[in-house]
């Protein structure tokens, strides 16, 4: 049997810790975080006030940190019917519970060694590169107590963040007049980032985009299968664009997408926020509101798969990379479950994997004004 399925052996882990992004929870709570995620990069305070306008539509809350403890609570009864019995704490890089505060918690917990899960699954900067740079910093704050910690491989082609993305599709295209649906095309959605980001993302380059087209291209198998059918169409397209127009970002935008669709004759729609593990702000408000606004207008039919958030497959999926990289520290060969042709991501990110695209030059003024 290997490493990876020893019941219960998170040896040398003692704790995992969630690490996300972090969201207002209340009106007054929402340009503090704004200036907390822009911090440095010389927004102007009227843009601040334009991304605080999205969260009006909500009450001033995100729906991110709801969704943290959904998810933590999944994992949480995960570990408690199969084991290992590790105590799951929450951290967040712009709002509370901020990150170096919940190290300090798990220090005077005793915690010595903790597996880290990043609430996103793709190679970048933001995604991946950013973090690492959080776990440093929050780290060197608390000081030489802090836990070590060992972040999780990317999980964008495990089959427990898949599988419910096939499944919330096959949701959504039933929500569509029946009429509609054998024309319907898949529209995988994403957010952007600057080329030069996406360019250098992963070890050689062009990851986050590759990464992307993995899923989409296994969500789409996994519908057609299901359907019946030898194919599904997709495309994979991009929303949440921000930043100074003269930087490049990753296109076609999903709102331009959609017109296009409904001008090539394309019948219906299902937007898939393959990008995103959970219903955050930029998931209702860039598409349950701008996206369908677009379509709307057009007269093209839509209807939104959800995001693959607390799915108890997932939370399997979580205590598996647990073990995994349990398995992999103690010098064992655990199997590294993926699907598709692009095989399990690295544990440990090589020098020079997805760099700040800051100090090339490229800047990042304005991204990611929501959260994910």
């Amino acid at each position: 049997m290997h490493d990876a399925a020893r019941g219960d052996d998170a040896a040398p882990f003692d704790a995992l810790l969630l690490l996300s992004f972090g969201g207002p929870e209340g009106p007054d709570e929402v340009i503090p975080f704004l200036e907390n995620v822009t911090r440095g990069r010389g927004v102007p305070r009227e843009r601040l006030a334009e991304a605080g306008a999205h969260y009006e539509l909500f009450g001033g809350v995100s729906p991110i940190n709801a969704q943290n403890r959904e998810l933590v609570a999944a994992i949480e009864k995960e570990f408690a019917a199969h084991g290992p019995a590790l105590p799951v704490y929450w951290g967040n890089r712009n709002w509370r519970p901020y990150l170096a505060d919940t190290l300090q918690r798990m220090a005077d917990d005793g915690v010595r060694r903790a597996a880290v899960l990043v609430t996103s699954a793709y190679a970048s900067y933001s995604g991946c590169g950013q973090y690492h740079e959080n776990l440093l910093a929050a780290r060197a704050e608390v000081g030489e107590h802090a836990p070590e910690l060992d972040k999780l491989r990317h999980y964008f082609n495990h089959p427990g963040f898949v599988a419910p993305l096939v499944d919330h599709t096959l949701a959504a295209l039933e929500r569509l007049p029946e009429q509609l649906r054998a024309g319907a095309r898949l529209v995988m959605t994403t957010h952007s980032v600057p080329t030069v980001t996406a360019e250098t993302a992963g070890p050689d380059g062009n990851a986050y985009v590759e990464q992307h087209l993995e899923t989409a291209r296994l969500v789409a198998a996994g519908v057609a299968r299901a359907l019946g059918r030898p194919h599904m169409a997709w495309d994979l397209v991009f929303q949440s664009r921000s930043g100074p127009p003269q930087v490049p970002w990753l296109e076609p935008d999903v709102g331009d997408h959609l017109v296009q669709l409904h001008e090539d004759g394309v019948p219906a729609a299902v937007l898939v926020p393959i990008g995103f593990l959970s219903d955050h702000m930029e998931v209702v408000y860039d598409l349950d509101v701008e996206a369908k606004a677009a379509a709307d207008r057009v007269g093209l039919p839509i209807a939104r798969a959800a995001t693959t958030g607390s799915d108890p497959r997932f939370a399997a999926a979580v205590r598996e990379l647990v073990l995994e990289r349990a398995a992999s520290v103690r010098g064992g060969h655990p199997d590294r479950c993926a699907l598709g042709s692009l095989g399990p991501s690295h544990d440990v990110c090589p020098l020079g994997c997805c760099p700040d695209p800051r100090g090339r030059g490229a800047g990042l003024r304005g991204a990611a004004l929501l959260d994910r």
